[in-house]
């Protein structure tokens, strides 16, 4: 399964939050392109970005320092937090950016990821983030009454190349990733579903990936990365580590005009 270090901006720096609370933030380090090369350079194949800032303001804010890790890597990179119109999208990809995630739109405005999802096609992933069961919006500031199960099915119908679901009460909490709800949603899915919040040990990947012939092909690692709680190495060595498919050929420049 694919492994994801979690690259989260915050003023441009490189952060991690309790239970997405942005009064709780730990820095980690000041310069993300750094740790882009440092999680590179120790086997990852895909980096998971996202601006923090973005998330609060409803548009992309760490441009700079987005721009700098794809810079600095040559490997994928997947950048939500923010993204809540066509041309923020537009934007990263035209930065280099592999694939954009969208959270608050997947709620609010459904049609416009129908249309970016045909717009570019398979580019598009859906991040759901689950508070007690509900999707939380607006960098979790918000909590709706739409449950996570539903959105994902009809995200799916509507073209997204996969879910990344978190449950923000075990986010940067080390507490494990919460299996059955992971195991509840890639059973009803026949896209991907990456596994996100919670995951504090070599044991918890082992567990995500007894899930993965359900579809949880991939999990975000973030806190325990930081901490040293996991050694991204090793934990490539124990659960393998996918491939990122090439964009397809018919996208080019002109997917951006």
């Amino acid at each position: 399964m694919n492994l994801f270090p979690a690259i989260d901006l915050l003023e441009g720096r490189c952060v991690r939050l309790y239970q997405g609370d942005y009064d709780r933030s730990q820095v980690f380090h000041d310069n993300p392109a750094d740790v882009a090369q440092q999680w590179t350079s120790q086997g990852a194949t895909w980096l998971h970005v996202v601006d923090l800032d973005g998330a609060k303001a409803g548009k992309p804010v760490n441009l700079e320092a987005i721009a700098a890790i794809v810079e600095a890597v040559s490997v994928p990179i997947q950048v939500g937090g923010g993204l809540r119109d066509r041309a923020s999208v537009a934007q990263l990809l035209e930065l280099g950016v592999q694939r954009v995630i969208l959270g608050t739109v997947a709620v609010e405005q459904p049609q416009l990821v129908a249309s970016l999802c045909q717009e570019f096609p398979g580019r598009i992933v859906v991040g759901i983030d689950a508070r007690n069961g509900k999707v939380a919006t607006r960098g979790w500031l918000e909590t709706s009454e739409v449950l996570a199960a539903d959105l994902a099915q009809q995200m799916q119908q509507l073209g997204a190349a996969a879910i990344i679901y978190t449950d923000i009460h075990r986010d940067g909490t080390l507490a494990g990733p919460n299996l059955d709800a992971l195991r509840e949603l890639a059973t009803s899915l026949s896209i991907p579903v990456i596994a996100s919040g919670g995951v504090s040990s070599v044991t918890d990947l082992l567990s995500l990936l007894a899930l993965e012939p359900l579809g949880v092909t991939g999990a975000i690692v973030g806190r325990a990365l930081y901490t040293g709680d996991i050694s991204l190495t090793q934990a490539i060595q124990a659960v393998g580590q996918g491939r990122w498919q090439d964009i397809p050929p018919d996208l080019g420049s002109s997917a951006f005009a």
